[in-house]
């Protein structure tokens, strides 16, 4: 059963597709809603609708990718998913005639990043990802197009969709990107002098190879090869790394560093971690607040985050000549644009690079 309608000054197509009925909007002329009908007719007798092979209700779909979520993704990636996914319930709560997900198209996209702006009730977003008192933020009703992609790009591997309905959904500019942080030689020494004898391995670490924080404090010595000089950061059963496995070349420095923490826990400890809990399971201590109590002992100003001394590895490997797709390869970057913010530090290797021409 088919038929279109007018509402208004817009036609609709009301059809019903294996026993689910189905409205979508054609426009203000009468005769294009006569040809969606008979295009709509045709493809519904050749089982060609633009559904998958099979379809599934929104909230299905929704808690279906969290229990994946909760098996493939970080604690805290699993938190910010549900977040967004309490959202875009709450705007489909507002949406009764969509229930499949089939229904979902990018005008849908567009009604939620309207709905987004407007919204002031922000609760239940992670705190990474809260508004401002005037209302979302541009970046943040980014970050929510970017995990729906995600949502959805997974939707087409289970066979539930056909294309991703946020593809063409064109997102906001945001410029206000502030500058990276990073240390100087001089901060690096005076930082590395006041470590305690117990921190300095650790903020070595740090500052030679880049690691994120979740890496260095689950890094085993199974992740150490030795013979090879790399560090490897690799999947195990209680922890994942953000952006999948690579492997960390060893300076002669750190190797020479980790070989004398190895022995040392060979004889002692005999822990499984690199940098374990007095106790051998892995440390407790909270290494951002240690830092800024060695950072304010060393008169190192702004040093407040973990994070400074792995945009510090980066920005000095950069402006030591290092290209852009080596740094994104060591950083574990998923994305080369993420690592564009060090490319300002490369002038002169930059102007190196031009100089090689000679048209």
């Amino acid at each position: 059963m088919a038929r279109i309608y007018k509402r208004g000054k817009t036609w609709y197509l009301d059809i019903r597709v294996k026993g689910r009925r189905v409205r979508q909007k054609v426009g203000n002329s009468k005769k294009v809603a006569e040809l969606a009908l008979k295009d709509a007719e045709v493809k519904v007798a050749r089982h060609e609708f633009g559904f998958a092979r099979k379809d599934i209700a929104i909230d299905k779909l929704l808690e279906k990718f969290l229990e994946y979520s909760k098996a493939n993704h970080r604690q805290g990636s699993t938190r910010r998913f549900k977040a967004i996914i309490e959202n875009f319930k709450s705007f489909f709560e507002t949406k009764t005639s969509i229930t499949f997900l089939s229904e979902i198209t990018p005008e849908t996209i567009d009604q939620y990043k309207i709905y987004l702006v407007n919204n002031q009730d922000n609760s239940s977003l992670d705190e990474k990802i809260k508004t401002t008192p005037t209302g979302i933020k541009p970046e943040t009703v980014n970050f929510e197009l970017k995990t729906l992609t995600n949502i959805f790009n997974r939707a087409i591997k289970w066979g539930y969709l056909k294309e991703n309905p946020v593809k063409d959904v064109k997102r906001f500019k945001v410029n206000n990107a502030k500058p990276v942080r990073f240390l100087s030689d001089k901060e690096c020494q005076r930082l590395l002098k006041a470590c305690p004898e117990k921190f300095y391995p650790i903020f070595f670490t740090y500052l030679n190879t880049g690691m994120r924080k979740s890496e260095l404090i689950n890094l085993e010595w199974n992740d150490i090869d030795f013979r090879r000089r790399k560090i490897k950061i690799q999947w195990k059963e209680f922890w994942q790394p953000k952006t999948g496995q690579r492997e960390i070349p060893m300076s002669q420095n750190q190797f020479e560093l980790l070989q004398k923490l190895k022995q040392e826990n060979d004889k002692g400890l005999k822990s499984n971690f690199v940098f374990p809990h007095k106790n051998g399971s892995i440390i407790k201590t909270k290494l951002r607040e240690k830092l800024v109590e060695i950072a304010e002992e060393a008169k190192i100003k702004d040093l407040t985050k973990i994070h400074t001394l792995r945009h510090t590895f980066a920005s000095h490997l950069v402006m030591k000549g290092v290209d852009l797709p080596t740094v994104k390869n060591l950083m574990g970057h998923s994305d080369i644009q993420t690592t564009m913010i060090y490319a300002h530090l490369a002038p002169d290797h930059l102007a190196d690079a031009v100089e090689k021409l000679e048209f």
